[in-house]
This record gives structure tokens, sequence and C-alpha cells, in this order.
């Protein structure tokens, strides 16, 4: 499965494959059926075991034509990537959305969107 989300073209791709081996790992440990922040503290706990720097719940603000409009909160920042988690069946388009927003907000040019909640985890790499 990580295979389509590290190609060598692919902007960070180092980085965007080890937080996936470090979710795919958090999915396999504790499978699905959590709330998104027990697999968001199990995710820090498991990233430095990937030799991955992260800020986690870090927020981000918002301009608008020059001018701070507000903030949102993103649940991590990995060193080069903006990481969005969900835990519920499946990725609805405002999960998408939400993320290309935070990506265009943040100024970040790659972003993975994590969803713990189905059977299988759910990956979808974006790019700004």
């Amino acid at each position: 499965m990580t295979q389509a989300y590290v190609k060598q073209q692919y902007l960070h791709f180092e980085i965007t494959a080890r937080i996936i081996a470090a979710a795919q790992e958090v999915h396999r440990t504790l499978g699905p059926g959590f709330q998104e922040v027990i697999y968001q503290r199990a995710l820090a706990r498991e990233l430095p075991a990937h030799a991955l720097d992260f800020s986690r719940e870090v927020w981000l603000d918002v301009y608008y034509k020059g001018g701070k409009v507000g903030r949102k909160r993103v649940d991590f920042i990995i060193e080069q990537v903006l990481v969005e988690i969900k835990a519920k069946t499946a990725l609805e388009p405002p999960d998408f959305v939400q993320t290309l927003s935070y990506l265009k907000a943040s100024g970040y040019q790659v972003g993975l969107l994590i969803n713990f909640g189905g059977p299988k985890l759910q990956i979808k790499r974006l790019a700004n």
C-alpha cells in the first residue's frame, strides 16, 4: 500500500513514506473504532520511532488579501508535510476540501489525509 504514495517524483516522498509507515503501525496495532484523539496520540508516540520531527495541533493563521482573518488548527506538521487525521468509516469530500484549504492557508506544498476509522487505513496524498 505504501508504494502508491512514495514515488520518487513526489515532493517529500522520503518523509511521506515514513509517516505512512508510522500510521500503518498505529492502525495495525489499534484497528478501527476509536475517536480521532486516540489515533492522534498514538501517532505522536509512533513518529519518533520513524525518525520524524513533528508538532501536534498546530494553529495556522488564515489571511485574506494580506490581512489575518482567523486561525485553524491542523493535527500535525511533520517536517515539511501537513497531516490531517480522521477516524470515520470513510473519507468524504469535505475532508479533502478541508485539508486542501489547510494546505493553501499554511503554504505547505504536501499534505496527507489519513483515516484510521475503517477496516483498512485510508491515505490520500494532496499537493498545493
